[in-house]
């Protein structure tokens, strides 16, 4: 659709966001819920969120790809961690298939929603080329993911004003940046930092993983051996149900496992590592973390790729911080000087809970660190709201296409029933002091005062676990249980 600001949008869901999970919402609703009309407002110029804003070198799904796929619509691609073009097409490709890009408006920042009791209207504003352009709706599906898209997350860096090179952020990569034959150092140990190093040691003359401290990386075929048994004996959309569910058991196993036995499951991932890598590596040094597996997220390396440069000599890993920037390169705590032309700060994200949007109801401003979620899904006292909130411990998909189809259930009920307002009720006891992210990667602790709660029992736990969530938000799930209707 156009970018230019044209006349009201009035429709019974508006989506703010056209990525991964806003073009899935709008799927699930031309599947499930036909009736109802819907918009989609994207403040960029192009669908495909993530997988269109990230541009650096490798980029590429840190979740496998029949799991972060659509439960909807098989992933055909050859590669269970595939590149960020390839998502991209399969995206533009679903849009397509449920003519969801009639119902897009980009350029459409939404700005600011009021939602009006008396109306049980959602009544917003979005900014399209410095003009204001007016949305009415009855239902808010916020799928803006949880980081900010205007920048990333960079630390402090003293001295790097001295620095004569270049230093970029890979949310913000350069279209024309070249870096064959130079030396580059790539801050950060997270699953940016271990994709960019394999993929840019291809063309640069030397890559340096800096780490302040190791995360712990699992090794996986690029090509998924479940997926191709599975598709020589069944039909394609059986072949993509089994393994999905392999996988997503596959994951969830392996997740338990950590929380149950965390020391066996370090042994097996310093095992894993140490088949990859030279004999005498220091392993111990370089690829063993002080924390429990799964306290962060799991980084997943496509067949070695980073342990086959490092054994080629075209990458290194340096376990050390940062004392300071010099004319030519960085000088670590311990007095070594790591010479760089290129230094690439993967340093993380930073979280902008539903798109930096405000929002309100009857004109009093909601603070998110006030509210309760409900089923990872709603908040406590505000009407006809949902959020689409991946998960952290296996892939985000899982639950985005939960919870669509949840709120595609729940605007059918409330449409046989005559109600026009839903809202969850607070919880009236127990703890709510945690945040709905409940994760101890950096970005999610930096951002723990702005996130919304979670509370200890029942729907408005935020158990990260499909299994548990597959039971409450399907079919046999209560859509009653904490909530208010009204009409």
């Amino acid at each position: 659709m156009s970018t230019t600001a044209g006349p009201e949008i009035d429709v019974d869901i508006l989506i703010i966001g056209a990525g991964l999970s806003g073009i899935g919402a709008a799927c699930h609703l031309v599947r499930e819920a036909p009736g109802l009309t819907y918009a989609i407002v994207e403040m960029r110029e192009r669908m495909g969120g993530t997988w269109d804003l990230f541009r650096y070198p490798g980029v590429r799904s840190d979740s496998d790809m029949y799991t972060l796929g659509y439960a909807f619509r098989p992933w055909r691609g050859e590669h269970a961690l595939a590149q960020g073009g390839e998502i991209l097409d399969y995206i533009r490709a679903t849009a397509q298939e449920y003519d969801v890009e009639q119902h897009i408006h980009y350029g459409h920042k939404a700005i600011r929603a009021d939602f009006d009791t008396a109306t049980s209207r959602w009544n917003g504003v979005c900014e399209v080329e410095g003009r204001p352009v007016r949305t009415r709706a009855r239902f808010l599906y916020a799928c803006t993911g949880y980081y900010d898209y205007a920048a990333g997350y960079t630390p402090d860096l003293p001295g790097v004003e001295e620095f004569g090179g270049r230093v970029v952020h890979p949310q913000a990569w350069p279209a024309d940046l070249e870096y064959a034959d130079q030396r580059v150092v790539v801050i950060g140990s997270g699953a940016t930092a271990v994709t960019l190093v394999p993929a840019m040691a291809e063309r640069a003359g030397h890559v340096t993983m800096l780490q302040r401290s190791p995360s712990y990386v699992l090794n996986m075929p690029t090509e998924d051996p479940v997926a191709k048994a599975a598709g020589a004996l069944l039909p394609d959309r059986s072949a993509y149900t089994v393994t999905r569910w392999a996988h997503l058991l596959q994951a969830w196993g392996f997740y338990r496992a950590s929380r149950i036995s965390p020391r066996l499951v370090r042994k097996l991932l310093r095992v894993d590592v140490k088949a990859h890598l030279p004999q005498d590596y220091p392993i111990d040094v370089h690829f063993t973390p002080r924390y429990n597996p799964w306290d962060h997220r799991l980084c997943l390396v496509p067949d070695a790729d980073l342990h086959q440069a490092i054994g080629r000599g075209d990458a290194e890993v340096v376990t050390d911080t940062i004392d300071r920037f010099t004319a030519t390169g960085i000088r670590l705590s311990s007095g070594r000087e790591l010479p760089a032309d290129l230094v690439v700060t993967a340093t993380g994200l930073q979280i902008l809970p539903g798109g930096g949007a405000q929002l309100s109801v009857d004109g009093e401003p909601i603070d998110l660190r006030e509210t309760v979620s409900y089923k990872g899904i709603m908040l406590s006292g505000v009407p006809n709201l949902a959020l689409a909130l991946g998960y952290t411990n296996i892939s985000w998909t899982l639950k985005v296409d939960l919870t669509s189809r949840y709120v595609c259930r729940l605007l059918s009920y409330m449409d046989r029933h005559g109600f026009t307002q839903v809202w969850p009720q607070r919880p009236s006891s127990g703890d709510t002091e945690r945040p709905v992210i409940d994760f101890a990667a950096g970005y999610v602790q930096r951002a723990a005062a702005i996130l919304p709660r979670q509370g200890t029992t029942g729907p408005w736990s935020v158990p990260q676990n499909y299994l548990v969530d597959r039971w409450r938000l399907r079919r046999r799930g209560r859509l009653t249980d904490g909530v208010v209707f009204s009409r």
